[in-house]
């Protein structure tokens, strides 16, 4: 039995209370999904900037009538410390997931996403040292890495940030660094590389890379391409990311605390790849697409190539991503062909 499957078993009759900040959001409503199916208590928090009720629903519709009674929704802002207050009290563990995505957005807005991510970031830190909640795990990210060029990126070699966003994803592990170091609160940072899976939207200006084009091809429309189709990402699946989040949370390993790891996969998958990928997939589902990919520009704030090492997580908390890109893109499909055409 893996150590998820193992700390999956104790949930089921341990019940704790957990908040999930950002839980109408993709990642946080997949997580409140998975905790309420483990009959454990969730308070979520979100203001709807980036998440959206419809997500909430969905979940509903998923759990059980008794499950759901579990669930207690807070309509708030991180970047409002009473808020932050509020949703801590009575918490164990707390699962820190709101905050502005996306490059571009934080380049053409840096003031908002500095709010957002950095003063939130910090609301929540706060209010949940004084509550004194057993755990506290957040989301932060790949971008952090910056310029720097080796590959897999190893959670100790960062480079010089390339974007609005990745300075404060940044910020995120120095504050976090300090108050272990003042206060003695001790947090669990996850550095997500590139998830998707259902609930992820495909609309808007800043939306992912799959469920764009996978919105774009079950529409017949084209296909853009940034570059020559070569950059790289370790593409990964939300189900692991929900497995680093409760192994994060529930680790009574010390020496596992204070500490930032990669969530991936362990790989990389051009876009060119993906495309193909996605496209084989929904052929399979029975959705043709015949076009060819459009290639323009670069992005700007893009890094080239991006691969996780992800042996310091499997070490510390026992993580072992259970699905790699093309079983995600598989088991997601269903889901996408059904909302998205």
């Amino acid at each position: 039995m893996s150590k998820y499957e193992q700390v999956k078993q104790e949930l089921l009759t341990d019940k704790k209370t957990w908040l999930i900040t950002g839980v109408a959001g993709f990642i946080g409503s997949n997580l409140l999904e998975t905790l309420l199916k483990l009959n454990q208590t969730v308070v979520g928090l979100d203001n709807f900037a980036t998440g959206f009720q419809h997500n909430l629903d969905e979940v509903q519709s998923q759990v059980s009538d008794e499950q759901w009674q579990n669930f207690r929704f807070i309509e708030g802002d991180i970047r409002s410390l009473e808020d932050c207050q509020t949703a801590c009290t009575g918490v164990d563990y707390v699962l820190h997931q709101a905050a502005l995505g996306s490059v571009p957005r934080s380049i053409k807005d840096p003031i908002t996403t500095n709010s957002a991510n950095i003063t939130g970031f910090l609301n929540m830190l706060t209010a949940a040292r004084d509550a004194e909640v057993s755990s506290f795990t957040y989301a932060a990210s790949s971008s952090t890495y910056g310029d720097h060029p080796a590959l897999p990126k190893v959670e100790d070699n960062i480079g010089k940030p390339l974007s609005p966003y990745a300075v404060t994803k940044y910020v995120n592990e120095l504050y976090a660094e300090v108050f272990a170091r003042t206060y003695g609160f001790k947090t669990i940072g996850l550095r997500y590389f590139n998830i998707f899976g259902k609930r992820q939207t495909p609309d808007g200006a800043y939306a992912a890379v799959i469920p764009k084009w996978t919105a774009a091809m079950i529409k017949d429309e084209d296909i853009f391409i940034n570059g020559d189709g070569e950059t790289s990402r370790d593409f990964n699946f939300i189900e692991n990311a929900v497995q680093a989040n409760i192994l994060a949370a529930t680790t009574t390993n010390l020496d596992a605390k204070d500490q930032v790891y990669n969530v991936a996969v362990g790989d990389r998958t051009t876009l060119n790849t993906l495309f193909d990928y996605i496209k084989d997939t929904l052929k399979d589902n029975n959705v043709s697409y015949d076009k060819a990919a459009v290639y323009r520009d670069f992005r700007e704030g893009d890094v080239r190539h991006s691969q996780a090492d992800i042996s310091k997580i499997h070490t510390l908390l026992g993580y072992a991503p259970e699905y790699r890109i093309s079983q995600g893109i598989e088991v997601a499909m269903p889901w996408y062909i059904k909302t998205l055409s």
